[in-house]
């Protein structure tokens, strides 16, 4: 069998019309499988969702209860027969919940990794890598410019920035699904223990992170119409980075933004957004990382999707590994 007959690229995502479902469609389907909850990856209004436990429980709290017709959990390592293929999700290492997919029919196998990273993050599972014969990967940060430092020592620029400029309110912008929870728990892991103050659009998902045993310590809410703004003085504030943009960010004295982010590398894109203090953060992998995945798992072929796919299908080539880029749409960096 090709792997095109088993999975292939449509306008509504990859599709595999034996098993009849798609993987992290852009458009509402009969039966989606979810990588994880990222909203580009993890829309609502589908028939059926298939995803981990803790995926579905994200999609729950972003979306609402009703968010699909009807729900299947599987767990890590599980195999599922849809429709006469065989999957089963495995750790991508990139948020809480987040699997890769794998796919099998007549001994062929495709792993869609979704969004995944390699570092040590305490908030979700580690990456485990699969054998197959086709490896589908992201390529977010694709480029061989791409070298991300180590986070505590990103982190501990932040904690010496509070020791420097103990007036200011230090503002953390961090995605709030994934990226947000490991900043904090970040922080934590390098010695902070005073309260960290949170934007309300992260309570939820934090005290779902909680519920799943990963330890935040004591978060409390950036609510200044409650609070005199002295009281944020030398505090570290987190909050999805568009609130940045907003009155409630203005408000805070003396405000220092920072911004985690693996785009931080690129000091145009700090300048541009205003910030004073960029830490690189990504929970995507680095450039060395995509090629010490794709060499540990040594699949036949390499789809390449979502980002700079152009330069990782030539170093595939160059190694003798076919490849080539999906070119698929709707797929952006939400948790860079």
């Amino acid at each position: 069998m090709k792997p095109e007959a088993l999975l292939h690229p449509t306008p509504a995502g990859l599709y595999c019309p034996i098993g009849r479902f798609h993987v992290d469609p852009v458009r509402p389907v009969e039966r989606a499988l979810i990588t994880h909850g990222h909203s580009d990856h993890a829309r609502a209004g589908h028939g059926s969702v298939l995803a981990t436990r803790q995926t579905l429980d994200i999609m729950a709290l972003r979306y609402g209860d009703d968010y699909t017709l009807q729900e299947q959990t599987a767990s890590f390592g599980e195999r599922i027969d849809v429709n006469g293929v065989t999957v089963h999700f495995h750790p991508a290492g990139h948020v809480l919940g987040s699997a890769q997919i794998a796919i099998e029919k007549n001994g062929l196998r495709i792993v869609v990794s979704g969004d995944y990273k390699r570092g040590i993050d305490p908030t979700c599972a580690p990456f485990e890598p699969i054998p197959c014969d086709v490896f589908i990967t992201e390529a977010t940060f694709g480029l061989p410019v791409f070298h991300h430092p180590d986070p505590k020592a990103e982190t501990r620029k932040l904690l010496a920035s509070l020791k420097q400029f103990p007036e200011r309110t230090h503002l953390v912008g961090a995605y709030s699904l994934g990226k947000a929870q490991r900043v904090i728990r970040l922080i934590r892991d390098c010695g902070y223990d005073k309260p960290i103050f949170i934007h309300g659009a992260l309570a939820k998902l934090c005290d779902y992170y909680v519920s799943q045993g990963v330890e935040l310590g004591d978060l409390r809410p950036a609510t200044l119409e409650k609070k005199d703004p002295s009281a944020f003085h030398g505090a570290i504030v987190v909050g999805p980075p568009s609130a940045f943009q907003e009155r409630w960010a203005r408000r805070f004295n003396e405000p220092l933004i920072s911004f985690a982010s693996g785009w931080m590398m690129v000091r145009q894109r700090a300048k541009q957004g205003g910030v004073e203090l960029p830490l690189v953060i990504s929970d995507h992998c680095d450039w060395p990382e995509l090629l010490d995945t794709i060499q540990e798992i040594k699949p036949q072929e390499v789809w390449v999707t979502h980002g700079r796919e152009e330069a990782l299908v030539r170093w595939c080539e160059l190694q003798g590994i076919p490849a080539r880029p999906l070119h698929l749409v709707g797929y952006e960096d939400e948790g860079d």
